[in-house]
């Protein structure tokens, strides 16, 4: 497919609000030709948003074509296929969004029906869209969201064939005595990819009956990536501590990261810094956890420590966690958190190196990172406390 996007149509945000992270890119001629009426498969894809919250816009995405269309909507794909940017961004702008303006909590609603079967699909969905209006050509981008093109307000569509729907989550989603969390953490455990398991709590499909609603997408991906986390610590914190220096790296689109695994019990501490600018954002927990909002990294924050987490699972042990993440100049696009997920999950499906000191293990670090390790560790609150506290085995 050619590719419609290049770095130099994002050159100039159309928004920026450095303090919520936000960047938003507007892209207004397109190649694409949509009619008020047409059929496609939805990748499946839906989109909650948040603003005027509980009184906010939802619906569907779809393209107006059936072939390929699951490339258009998972992190999950775009990683293991090494998509580029404009790769992701030409996909995406494929995609038409049908919305329809609702209440978190409304019943009754023949649109938020139809968008709810189609959260629970793990297949693309052959649906028919009658729009209002021929969809505005905009693009937006920001750092937390999935990318959304072409806005339209959506009049009317219809399924043409029955979704296909995991056992699994038509149990949990049919069951109205289980809470949220529950429901969540039992469709990771079945193998429900995370990306799918955001849309199901976005379409407000989960939780008790009484406390089902539409949860904005922007949230539910953190829920999700929170949540399973921290399921999967209630195990760690009685794990045994690795017992030597482990280091683990990954890059993707621009995005490197560097992990320093500690031995010591759980915390965890990630410093992103755009190599540009300069600008730095930097959240940490220790052993019992965080009690608000990782309000500087947000999203980036929970996906890090949902990798972290599997990982600790998987060779039961806890540790201490220090991720360093660049971002270089060629992520000029921001993609949405789902990518940086599978960048940190792919860190950890890698042998780690293994070190006898800090010092040598930043120094491997040094030799795939622009800036100077020190520019992360200068700021570390995690590796300032590190060896603070005497250590039982210091008397045996």
């Amino acid at each position: 497919m050619k590719e419609l996007f290049n770095k130099k149509l994002f050159k100039k945000p159309a928004y920026i609000s450095n303090k919520k992270r936000d960047i938003v890119y507007t892209k207004v001629s397109f190649n694409v030709k949509v009619k008020k009426h047409f059929s496609g498969n939805s990748p499946p894809e839906i989109f909650v948003g948040r603003y005027n919250y509980p009184n906010i816009n939802a619906g569907i995405l779809a393209p107006n074509f059936y072939e390929n269309t699951e490339e258009m909507a998972m992190p999950e794909i775009w990683h293991e296929k090494n998509f580029s940017i404009a790769d992701i961004l030409t996909k995406r702008s494929q995609l038409i969004y049908g919305r329809f303006k609702t209440q978190i909590k409304k019943q009754n609603s023949k649109l938020k029906d139809l968008m709810q079967e189609i959260a629970r699909a793990y297949k693309p969905v052959s649906t028919e869209f009658f729009l209002k209006k021929p969809p505005k050509q905009n693009f937006e981008i920001n750092m937390h969201s999935p990318i959304i093109t072409n806005l339209a307000p959506l009049d009317f569509a219809k399924l043409q064939e029955n979704p296909k729907v995991k056992q699994k989550v038509e149990y949990l989603t049919s069951d109205t005595d289980s809470k949220s969390v529950t429901a969540i953490n039992e469709l990771y455990k079945s193998s429900i990819p995370v990306s799918n398991i955001n849309k199901i709590l976005s379409a407000g499909l989960l939780g008790l009956k009484t406390q089902r609603k539409l949860v904005p997408t922007r949230w539910s991906i953190t829920a999700v990536d929170d949540t399973i986390s921290k399921e999967l610590l209630k195990k760690i914190r009685y794990y045994p501590e690795i017992n030597e220096v482990l280091l683990f790296n990954s890059e993707y689109n621009g995005n490197h990261y560097e992990i320093l695994l500690l031995p010591d019990k759980f915390s965890f501490e990630i410093i992103e810094i755009e190599t540009n600018k300069q600008e730095v954002w930097q959240d940490y927990e220790f052993f019992h956890g965080r009690k608000n909002y990782a309000s500087n990294v947000v999203g980036g924050y929970y996906v890090a420590r949902l990798a972290l987490t599997e990982y600790l699972e998987s060779i039961k042990h806890q540790a201490t966690a220090f991720f360093m993440r660049e971002v270089r100049p060629e992520y000029y696009a921001p993609l949405g958190v789902g990518i940086l997920r599978q960048c940190t999950r792919d860190a950890f499906s890698k042998k780690p190196e293994k070190f006898n000191t800090i010092q040598e293990a930043l120094e491997r670090a040094q030799t795939r990172m622009n800036l100077p390790t020190s520019t992360f560790t200068d700021k570390s609150i995690i590796l300032k406390e590190y060896g603070k506290q005497t250590r039982l085995n210091r008397w045996f």
